[in-house]
């Protein structure tokens, strides 16, 4: 019984150990002209960062600049991150969607069911 509370400890320590060493690397990643993601999924370029209040600015458009929290973004998007995106392939989405020529009415033209 001690022995699985040591264990369940031991993890719970790495595990936190892991989430501070990846906030630190992803504060490292966030500097002025880095392309970024926020928590709600909004894609942006940092234009400059204000240390004091933890504000962000992101221009997320030709004309469109944001002010959001620091510990929104999430995510830091790198060159890498982008390839990968290219590599995956588009499924048959785009294609055109042609109309079926099948006529669903029933014959008598009630809406009752032919089962029963």
């Amino acid at each position: 019984m001690l022995a699985i509370l040591a264990v369940l400890i031991f993890f719970m320590f790495r595990n936190s150990q892991k989430r501070k060493r990846d906030q630190q690397d992803l504060q490292s990643k966030v500097a002025p002209g880095a392309e970024v993601m926020t928590n709600f999924g909004l894609f942006g370029t940092i234009l400059s960062i204000d240390e004091e209040d933890n504000k962000v600015e992101l221009q997320a458009g030709a004309d469109v600049v944001l002010t959001v929290h620091r510990q929104t973004i999430t995510r830091v998007i790198d060159n890498a991150d982008e390839a990968e995106s290219d590599d995956v392939p588009m499924d048959d989405a785009d294609e055109a969607i042609e109309p079926d020529d099948t006529d669903n009415s029933t014959p008598n033209g009630d809406n009752k069911s032919d089962n029963a």
